[in-house]
């Protein structure tokens, strides 16, 4: 008898494909498992190692012993023209097909489900490691994040003046050209939190960090500040400022002078200060603006009265102006507030901030806004809006306006382009990052909008329209069963249904696809009218679509700004009532590349 059918028939072979199947589960499991554990590459090697090792003594096993229905035997003992050992083999056949079963279930499971995430998540990963590396180049180890001070007050009411002082000092060490200051949003989400440096340093990216407390008792006011070195957890300047509350802006201007002073930032000017007025009024206007972002009819109103007690003190505070004006602004956008004559007391309350400050940049982003929303009048927001970045680079909420004003203006690789600065300097801002979604998916790059979105999520599990988006950007990879997942997680019914009448149809489910169009029809034809339209679009019901536009011009639907970024209504573009509406809408090619918008990248 030769050696290898004596392997044969001692089940050798079936011992060794046994091992090694087993052997291959294991190292896939390890591989997935182990890094949860905080195990490395090198444990898994080491798991390897002892499993090739292994190997000859199983198979040297398999040679004297065998694995049978009554336990093991010594090979010798065996019978094996028996019905003992035909058994033994049925049993090891049987076990080998369930292992190799259970290996290309894990290889399809890990093709088509895991390693799209997997992929997903290292894409991620590395530009997440690469965006910090870029601002590693460009700032070094000049980047800081203001924490929330905190209120060291009898009266725990008083949280809006320590937010406030905490606010005023990220806004103004913002106007350093050459120090990355993470904003307010990503700075608050650790708000009463007990996170250690290393955490914020992952997180926000930055290499130090200000905090501190307040105190503030009838007019006397201790702030004290410390700055510390987050990535080696020490800290490098500390000091209390004991004062009078009339002191409070010279307190400020001192703190972010010793900062930039520690940080070694070079000054290509005077330094920038705050902006003083009567203690008190400011003080009504940090009572207003922490009122403000409750963003309730009661809370609004309550605001802007505070403000305008305020300005009673300053006519000329231009900062409690543009507070009242973007009040104003939102009171009407969102529906809480029907003023009769519109936009107009936003705009009002806007160029008044101007006349008070001729330079004042928030109040130019706001009438940007307003240029933008309520006349459609592109060519006036741009003018606006250059002007507002030119003064403030640094100023996040106008970067935000003109983000969605790049959008309008079909122009995605700008809007791309300052949405990612507008993401590093807060990293943590689900709006931020979602928005940032939205240009690269109308830009064309559904993989790198689904990480966006899927971002923001994490970081608002709760953020309205990002499932649908994302399941947008799934069908634009052809994805559907992918997409329908994630539309059904979609919180916000609108945006839910609009995502299921687009991936139904897009499954080839017109019956399902045309129940919830008319559900969305029925409930909402009113204002969403724009997003209906391009449902129709992306059907091929060109007429539906033309007829809903129509109907969105008549509502004065807001989403009609950004209709030139829109991919879903491609397929109305070779109708030439495409053309003739943009044109109704000042957004043909020719209008829109008669604008005139520039800026420099911060």
């Amino acid at each position: 008898m030769s050696l290898l059918s004596e392997f044969k028939r001692r089940n050798v072979f079936r011992a060794a494909a046994a091992y090694l199947a087993v052997s291959w589960i294991l190292m896939q499991l390890a591989e997935i498992t182990f890094p949860a554990f905080g195990l490395g590459d090198r444990v898994i090697l080491v798991l390897i190692t002892v499993l090739a090792i292994g190997f000859i003594p199983a198979v040297t096993l398999a040679w004297v012993f065998e694995l049978t229905p009554e336990g093991i035997k010594r090979e010798r003992d065996i019978d094996r023209s028996g019905e003992l050992m035909r058994r033994t083999n049925r049993i090891l056949d049987r076990g080998i097909i369930v292992l190799l079963a259970l290996g290309v279930t894990y290889l399809a499971i890990d093709k088509f489900l895991v390693a799209p995430m997997r992929d997903e998540a290292r894409l991620e990963a590395a530009r997440e490691e690469g965006r910090l590396d870029a601002l590693e180049t460009a700032f070094g180890s000049k980047s800081i994040v203001v924490l929330p001070f905190s209120n060291r007050s009898d009266e725990p009411g008083q949280d809006y003046f320590s937010d406030g002082l905490s606010e005023q000092l990220q806004e103004l060490l913002s106007r350093f050209p050459e120090l990355r200051v993470i904003s307010r949003t990503s700075a608050f989400s650790f708000k009463g939190r007990n996170v250690d440096m290393g955490e914020i340093v992952e997180q926000l990216g930055v290499t130090h960090v200000l905090e501190g407390s307040v105190r503030w008792a009838r007019d006397r006011l201790r702030v004290t500040a410390q700055l510390i070195d987050a990535r080696e957890d020490m800290t490098l300047w500390t000091q209390t400022f004991d004062r009078t509350i009339d002191d409070v802006f010279t307190i400020q201007d001192q703190i972010a002078t010793i900062v930039v002073q520690q940080l070694k930032v070079p000054l290509l000017g005077s330094a920038p200060t705050v902006e003083q007025t009567d203690p008190e009024s400011f003080v009504l206007y940090l009572r207003a603006r922490q009122l403000s972002r409750d963003a309730t009819a009661e809370s609004y109103d309550e605001a802007n009265a505070l403000l305008q007690q305020s300005l009673a003190m300053d006519p000329e505070y231009a900062t409690a102006w543009n507070a009242l004006a973007v009040n104003r602004f939102k009171q009407f956008s969102r529906g809480l507030h029907v003023y009769e004559d519109g936009y107009a007391p936003a705009r009002i309350a806007a160029q008044n901030a101007l006349e008070a400050d001729p330079d004042f940049a928030p109040a130019l982003a706001t009438l940007g806004l307003i240029a933008m929303e309520e006349a459609n009048d592109f060519p006036t927001a741009a003018a606006y809006f250059e002007r507002a970045l030119r003064l403030a680079p640094y100023d996040l909420e106008a970067i935000r306006h003109v983000v969605i004003f790049l959008q309008g203006l079909g122009r995605l690789d700008d809007a791309i382009a300052l949405g990612e600065h507008a993401v590093s300097r807060d990293p943590v801002n689900a709006s931020h990052v979602a928005n940032l979604g939205n240009s690269y998916r109308w830009a064309g790059r559904p993989e790198d909008a689904i990480i966006a979105y899927q971002t923001a999520l994490r970081l608002s599990p709760g953020l309205g329209a990002a499932h649908t988006f994302a399941g947008i950007a799934m069908l634009d990879m052809d994805r559907p069963e992918d997409a329908i997942e994630s539309i059904r997680l979609e919180p916000f019914e609108p945006y839910r249904l609009i995502g299921l009448a687009l991936a139904h149809h897009a499954l080839g489910e017109t019956a399902s696809a045309d129940a919830v169009l008319k559900e969305l029809i029925e409930k909402y034809e009113h204002d969403w009218s724009y997003n209906i339209a391009y449902i129709h679009a992306y059907r091929g019901d060109t007429e539906g679509a033309f007829h809903w536009l129509d109907r969105a011009v008549g509502f004065a639907d807001p989403g009609l700004s950004l209709i030139v970024a829109e991919p879903l209504f491609t397929n109305l573009h070779h109708d030439v009532r495409w053309v003739e509406l943009l044109r109704d809408l000042g957004k043909s090619p020719e209008q829109l590349e008669a604008i005139r918008f520039s800026f420099s990248s911060p």
